[in-house]
Order: C-alpha cells, then sequence, then structure tokens
C-alpha cells in the first residue's frame, strides 16, 4: 500500500461493508439449535477462568449495581455505540485517510470474519444466562436490552460470546486512530476499548477470555495487514515543509 493509494469508489465501498455486515449479522442461519452445546461451553470457560484465576466478572458488575443509572448507562453504551463508533471511524478515514481506511477496512474484514468462524464451531452462552455465574442480566432488569429471548430472537446470536467483537473493534478503532493521527491527544482514544471492556463484563455480555480472545484475533490480523507508513496527507505535509525550506534557502543565499 503506497502513500499515493487512491480513495477507492464510494459504492463499491458501501456495498462491500454492508454485505460484510449481512454476512456475520446473519451468519447464525448456518448452524442448528445448539443452546445445550453453548451452555456446556459456558461452564467450561467459567472454570477454565476461575483455574487460571481471572478476577470475577462479578467485581465489574457489582460496581454497576450500586446505582441503576449506572447500570443504564453501561446498558446504553453496549446497545448504541458499537456499531456507529466502528461506522463513524471508517468513514472518517475514508474521507480524510483514505490508505488507513484500506488497511482498516481489511483488518476488520479478517477478524470478523475469524470470529464467525469461532462463533459456529463454538457455540458460547454469555454469563447472564448461565446460573453458575451469579450474576444479573442488567439489560433485562434496568434497561435498554438489545436482545429478545434466546429461543425466539432470529436477528442477533446471542450464543456468539467468544469472541468478544464489541471490544475487537472497540481495540481496532482506537489503534487505528492512534495510527492515523498526530495529535498528542490521540493516546485517549485508548479510553473506548477500556470503557467497552468494562461495559461487555459489567452487563454480563461476555467473559474477560471473549475479550482476549478478540485481542488475540486483531493482533494476529494487524500482523499480517500492515499499516501504512505514510499517508497523502503526509507526503504534501511533507512536499510544503521542503518548499519552505528551500525558500528559506534561496533568501539565506542572497544575503
Amino acid at each position: 500500500m503506497t502513500a499515493r493509494t487512491a480513495r477507492p469508489p464510494l459504492l463499491r465501498e458501501f456495498l462491500l461493508v454492508v454485505g460484510l455486515f449481512l454476512v456475520y449479522k446473519f451468519g447464525r442461519l448456518l448452524a442448528p439449535d445448539h443452546t445445550a452445546e453453548a451452555i456446556r461451553n459456558a461452564h467450561r470457560v467459567w472454570d477454565l477462568e476461575r483455574a487460571v484465576r481471572l478476577p470475577g466478572e462479578g467485581a465489574v458488575q457489582s460496581v454497576l449495581l450500586h446505582a441503576e443509572s449506572l447500570a443504564h448507562l453501561a446498558n446504553t453504551y453496549y446497545a448504541a455505540v458499537h456499531f456507529p463508533a466502528t461506522a463513524a471511524f471508517l468513514v472518517w478515514l475514508y474521507l480524510r485517510r483514505p490508505a488507513h481506511y484500506v488497511w482498516a477496512r481489511r483488518v476488520l474484514a479478517t477478524v470478523t470474519a475469524a470470529a464467525l468462524v469461532v462463533h459456529l464451531a463454538f457455540p458460547l452462552a454469555p454469563p447472564r444466562m448461565l446460573t453458575a455465574t451469579g450474576l444479573v442480566d442488567t439489560a433485562r432488569v434496568f434497561g435498554p436490552s438489545v436482545y429478545g429471548p434466546p429461543e425466539t430472537d432470529r436477528l442477533a446470536n446471542q450464543f456468539a460470546a467468544m469472541p468478544s467483537l464489541h471490544f475487537g473493534w472497540a481495540v481496532m478503532v482506537a489503534v487505528g486512530l492512534i495510527v492515523a493521527t498526530r495529535s498528542r491527544w490521540r493516546w485517549l482514544w485508548l479510553l473506548h476499548p477500556l470503557v467497552t471492556l468494562l461495559v461487555i463484563v459489567g452487563t454480563a455480555n461476555h467473559y474477560w477470555l471473549d475479550a482476549l480472545v478478540a485481542a488475540v484475533l486483531l493482533g494476529l490480523a494487524l500482523l499480517t495487514i500492515h499499516v501504512p507508513h505514510r499517508t497523502g496527507l503526509a507526503v504534501s505535509r511533507g512536499r510544503r515543509h521542503l518548499a519552505r525550506s528551500g525558500e528559506r534557502g534561496l533568501v539565506g543565499a542572497n544575503r
């Protein structure tokens, strides 16, 4: 990928991104009913986390349960930030950093495709469905909830807890903006995946291991899909800098 990467055709990119989303969204239709298997896997994940002494998800949820407004805010963040934040990230890159946009779109597509394979191969019920966790379904209690009863919900795969694309996409948004920008404040974008991690765990929608697996998949994608070193904007800035330097040199030579 060169610094002169042109902005891809808008219609093609729109259709591509929407197509990828629909493939993932309706990927659950490829799998049969696997409620029992998802519950068994949930027990395995829960027991593994306790065996390796990961902190209990309940420690995060207990903070949310101290205030109904805080739990409601976390549920809203879970329901309303995930897709819009990622879409805004891609739109901004498309308009301002085309080379980085192509890179980010490829990374997100790779991670999402890998996640779909894992979702189908390893159905996993979230902790809110597992009685052994002792956790509360905060969305059902405090609202808003984006899921219906698992047995009738055909629009979302509720047994696709691992990996957490909420976390994986949030990390990619932060990484992409840190790489594509030069502001001294750009590291604050790391707050997005941090808050997302606390939200997905605190609302009992994901286990710690769901986020860990998502981070591993994203890391592998970033290792194989290389970030562009410079953008067209960087090139134009460099040319302006050289031009100004040349002008100063000519002025100095005439003295």
